[in-house]
């Protein structure tokens, strides 16, 4: 439950009622554009989809498991978290009326006191009223970054704010919510049908709709150590030069939607096009982001000087679902 700012400083209750159910949808509909300034793919990815199943399991619209159990709204989130500095920009998906605002909720409380953010969850936000009971609610905005006012008129694209690390998250992300009447929509399947062999081609996004993507390689880099999670998270983990001495060579990579079966393939070519390692490791259990690295320790003498390349593949069955390519020059 998300409590919200609005006019004469009065505070509401947003329900939500039902979670994608098959529900006659009344009234237009609002077409939605992307409601993140960032390119799917590049520097920003789809963590979440709404959750499907109504029991205590979960399940995205493709029967697949990029959600969990409750999620009621679609996460659009930064591939680094150095992202934050940047400001990342949140903007309305589609022309409205701004009914509810939040701000000043500090990024990160959650992650050192979670009590703090209690019935505050969604943490700085805004609501936009777009007519017929069609509502967009945007959660998890950077402190201080809120550009509208409650009443405010909003275009599509209109600025809301930045993408932050307010309320409950554990990472940079845009929640983004499509409520009709107080029932939780899926814009990736607004009518609820939920077709494992053929998933819906109707959705409420502007064409094309945003590409569904079922885990993959976010990005993957060079280090002289195993590097700190937290580092990789970053995006200041990757080496693109090493000395001759470095104690190793590691190969990392980072990644999201991973499935208990999935195996992570790590790759070194040394510069004479040799193969130094190949290493596979394999997932135990679902991991929405996680990391794996592997590595050798330095020849007696010095690492060859030149080009090393580096590629870490997601491997799911005989799949290969995504990879990523590095290389880090070694030299005196």
């Amino acid at each position: 439950m998300y409590m919200w700012v609005l006019p004469r400083a009065r505070f509401v209750a947003l329900t939500v009622i039902g979670v994608c159910l098959a529900l006659p949808l009344r009234g237009e509909a609002p077409q939605l554009a992307l409601p993140i300034d960032c390119t799917l793919g590049e520097d920003c990815y789809i963590q979440n989809y709404v959750d499907h199943d109504p029991g205590p399991g979960y399940s995205d619209f493709t029967c697949a498991q990029l959600t969990y159990d409750g999620h009621k709204g679609t996460d659009f989130a930064l591939i680094t978290d150095d992202g934050l500095s940047e400001g990342v920009m949140v903007k309305a998906t589609s022309k409205g009326r701004v009914v509810g605002v939040r701000d000043g909720m500090a990024d990160g409380a959650f992650l050192n006191d979670p009590a703090s953010i209690e019935g505050r969850e969604c943490g700085n936000g805004v609501v936009i009223d777009h007519g017929e009971g069609w509502q967009t609610q945007y959660c998890h905005l950077k402190n201080g970054s809120v550009t509208v006012s409650s009443d405010e008129s909003v275009e599509t694209g209109t600025p809301l704010g930045q993408v932050g690390l307010s309320g409950k998250t554990e990472f940079p992300h845009l929640h983004l919510s499509l409520r009709h009447n107080d029932n939780v929509i899926d814009p990736f399947d607004p009518e609820g049908n939920q077709n494992c062999e053929e998933p819906s081609q109707r959705t409420f996004w502007h064409t094309p709709a945003p590409h569904y993507q079922p885990g993959g390689m976010l990005s993957a880099g060079f280090a002289d150590t195993v590097p700190d999670y937290d580092h990789v998270k970053s995006g200041r983990a990757n080496a693109e030069q090493l000395p001759v001495d470095a104690p190793a060579l590691v190969v990392w990579g980072l990644a999201f939607g991973g499935r208990a079966g999935d195996r992570v393939l790590l790759e070194i070519v040394a510069p004479d096009g040799s193969t130094l390692i190949t290493h596979t490791v394999d997932l135990e259990k679902p991991q929405a982001r996680f990391y794996r690295a592997a590595g050798k320790r330095r020849p007696d003498s010095a690492w060859p000087q030149g080009i090393y390349q580096g590629r870490v593949s997601l491997l799911r069955g005989d799949q290969r679902v995504s990879t990523q390519d590095t290389t880090v020059t070694i030299r005196e």
